[in-house]
């Protein structure tokens, strides 16, 4: 999908449609995310375990690569190494997965990826970057979504705060996942390795029990592959990829295609009817991410899909 110049370099418009179709497979390997939140408080396998997987796996796998990123790590600010490890590692994963168990798989779709644009814009916001209001409409058309889509559900005030408050955690994700220079196997495991340790010392500890030795694997199947190998290697890798490509502003705002998809499948896999308040949800989160990504616009900027988007002041 790269489009190359005569020297081998990428066109500024390959590199938006590569970025863009990472994004894509990130957002599939999300909405899979979504779904088995809602798997894991109804199946025998434990939060802990799942942990263990989501964390543990992608360190196997990556091993490695372990002396590129010590090599790397040289090269970045802490805050920025900080920001990725706490906004993808362990503390996102707690505060999801505790959120979907007081809601529901619709929720975390709408409150979690849905929501990421926002938070970025936010986050931007706050540190003083104007770009995080350049794009205004498209943000309000996705919040519109979003609110259509949670407003009039029963929901757990609690539950909704832990989900808003994983969204934030993977906005400061995305902003120091573009600010470094971190390649994507070494942003995967800045993730993993912190969250890992965490984990051990709190097994250690006895503060938290594991029965993942006890499990029978066709129970713990589902999170091998879609938490330790989809979410915790594949999404990560296309998801730095994309970033570099297309900017966090543009990434997070395909990503918000989670939700849609999540539901979309969700009366396939868990049997949820599609009512006319999700079907037009739907509608308004597509055209967020269309005009957020230029599409609606054709046209594509030589710095990328999004005008106004990736700007000196975002990279």
């Amino acid at each position: 999908m790269h489009v190359m110049h005569g020297n081998g370099a990428e066109r500024p418009g390959g590199k938006a449609v590569s970025g863009a179709g990472l994004m894509l497979v990130t957002a599939m390997i999300w909405a899979g995310f979504v779904l088995t939140i809602r798997f894991i408080s109804t199946s025998p396998v434990p939060v802990t375990d799942v942990a263990l997987l989501r964390f543990g796996l992608p360190l196997v796998l990556l091993a490695p690569w372990m002396p590129r990123l010590l090599r790397e790590l040289r090269h970045i600010a802490l805050r920025d190494g900080a920001m990725i490890a706490a906004g993808a590692g362990l503390p996102f994963f707690l505060m999801a997965t505790e959120g979907g168990r007081l809601t529901s798989a619709a929720s975390v779709a709408a409150l979690v990826p849905g929501t990421a644009p926002l938070a970025v814009a936010a986050l931007r916001l706050v540190s003083g970057d104007r770009q995080g209001g350049r794009n205004l409409p498209a943000l309000a058309l996705i919040l519109a979504g979003i609110l259509v889509m949670t407003v009039s559900a029963r929901l757990s005030p609690a539950g909704v705060a832990l989900l808003l408050g994983a969204s934030l955690l993977w906005g400061l994700y995305t902003i120091g996942l573009q600010r470094s220079a971190l390649s994507p196997v070494s942003a995967t495991l800045v993730i993993c390795l912190p969250s890992m340790l965490v984990l051990l010392m709190l097994i250690a500890t006895g503060a938290v029990q594991v029965r993942i030795a006890a499990l029978n694997w066709a129970d713990l199947m589902p999170f091998v592959l879609i938490q330790g190998f989809g979410v915790g290697v594949l999404a990560s890798l296309t998801y730095t990829g994309a970033v570099r490509r297309i900017g966090a502003a543009a990434s997070t705002a395909i990503g918000a295609l989670a939700p849609v998809i999540a539901t979309l499948l969700s009366p396939l896999l868990l049997g949820e009817t599609l009512t006319p308040r999700i079907v037009l949800a739907i509608a308004l989160i597509s055209a967020g991410v269309a005009l957020s990504t230029g599409l609606l616009r054709m046209r594509i900027c030589a710095s990328g899909p999004v005008p106004h988007v990736m700007q000196k002041n975002e990279k």
